[in-house]
């Protein structure tokens, strides 16, 4: 009788043989636990499965994206090689998405949205400040795209040039009052208040508000960060200009959002955002939902956004792509995660470290191959 992974092995060879012809696109090759070896594709393996169980070789044998994804979390599963060309294999595999997927649409009806956030925020930007550090730019420690002059610039330079095409693209002048959605860590209030202009910067994650509240007294910054949703924030006074730089994937009410930054802007102000896309509603796989970022959120749907503005009284300013400049930025992040690999497990946990292994190399891949997108936008409102 064969065993499990000479079964496995011919169920793999099944699924990826179309036609007669091998359609895998990257050589690689399958360890089994006893260290036999499967190569599939033509040529030299560009990386290697290692299967360290049972339980990795029943994984894989569903075929399916999560059952491989935990497999790979509990440490079942080793990768050896280019892992930007293994996630590049994950179309090959299914993706079903079960009662957790639809519960992240059904709560914000039931509970609301302001309270289904507050929930959802903490899984991911309530983690330690610290482990982010470890990936981010050392310069700005900003979680959004860069803007990258070449290939070959730093992350530090191509995230400066992103905050000055910010301040460029609003109009931004010392003493004015500007409005940031998402304080993240400190990344924006630090470089506007550095240059005189007053940021208020709201978020729903304590980790942020502490954060950044150290930077703002350690500095002398004026500016202030302030535990508000978005949605309920009302100052009494309007913002000269807004900046929202990675949060629109976390607002899903176009609608809401676009009458609230029209409630809170001066006439004549600027918003400017960023944000990753799709050409799709709810087209993330279940791994980014359960692990990642929980939520009714999604990637930025630029002709549904465009849609709504088309509604509102704002002027569309400008537009830029911003696929390879996301690209490059998750890259880097991927690269600098992994040289800090040990210090992860040591202080955290291999789990911590793999989640975002597969989310900044998954992304990366995503921004690459063009299955996403990202992009700048620039609205104003009419005097």
């Amino acid at each position: 009788m064969a065993s499990k992974f000479a079964r496995l092995s011919d169920l793999l060879w099944a699924h990826f043989e179309k036609g007669g012809t091998v359609s895998v696109r990257i050589p690689f090759s399958l360890i089994s636990p006893e260290g036999e070896e499967r190569v599939f594709g033509v040529g030299y393996p560009r990386f290697s499965l290692r299967l360290n169980g049972q339980d990795a070789i029943s994984a894989l044998s569903t075929l399916d994206q999560k059952q491989i994804v935990k497999a790979y979390l509990k440490g079942q599963i080793d990768v050896s090689g280019d892992f930007l060309q293994v996630l590049s294999l994950r179309t090959y595999f299914g993706d079903r998405r079960g009662v957790n997927f639809v519960w992240r649409l059904v709560r914000p009806l039931l509970f609301g949205q302001v309270k289904s956030d507050k929930k959802w925020i903490s899984q991911h930007y309530d983690l330690d400040s610290d482990f982010f550090r470890l990936f981010l730019d050392q310069r700005h420690r900003a979680y959004s795209q860069a803007v990258f002059d070449s290939d070959q610039e730093s992350l530090e330079d191509a995230e400066t040039r992103k905050f000055e095409f910010v301040l460029e693209s609003i109009g931004a002048q010392p003493g004015q009052r500007i409005l940031e959605i998402g304080a993240g860590w400190g990344s924006f209030v630090e470089f506007a208040g550095q240059r005189g202009i007053h940021v208020t910067s709201l978020t729903i994650s304590e980790q942020s508000r502490h954060f950044v509240q150290e930077v703002i007294n350690a500095q002398n910054l004026p500016c202030e960060v302030l535990m508000r949703h978005f949605l309920q924030y009302d100052p009494g006074a309007k913002f000269d200009a807004i900046v929202n730089c990675g949060v629109t994937e976390h607002l899903p009410d176009y609608k809401a959002s676009l009458r609230q930054y029209g409630k809170l802007l001066k006439p004549g102000g600027h918003l400017y955002l960023d944000a990753s896309a799709d050409r799709t509603r709810n087209s993330h796989g279940t791994f980014m939902n359960k692990y990642v970022f929980e939520g009714n959120g999604h990637l930025m749907v630029l002709h549904e956004y465009l849609a709504q503005v088309a509604k509102t009284p704002f002027l569309i300013k400008g537009i830029w792509d911003d696929r390879h400049n996301y690209y490059l930025t998750c890259r880097e992040w991927a690269k600098r995660l992994d040289a800090n690999r040990e210090l992860i497990e040591e202080r955290w946990s291999q789990s911590l470290y793999r989640t975002f292994q597969l989310y900044l190399w998954g992304s990366a891949e995503g921004f690459l191959s063009g299955s996403i997108q990202a992009y700048r936008v620039v609205l104003q409102l009419p005097e």
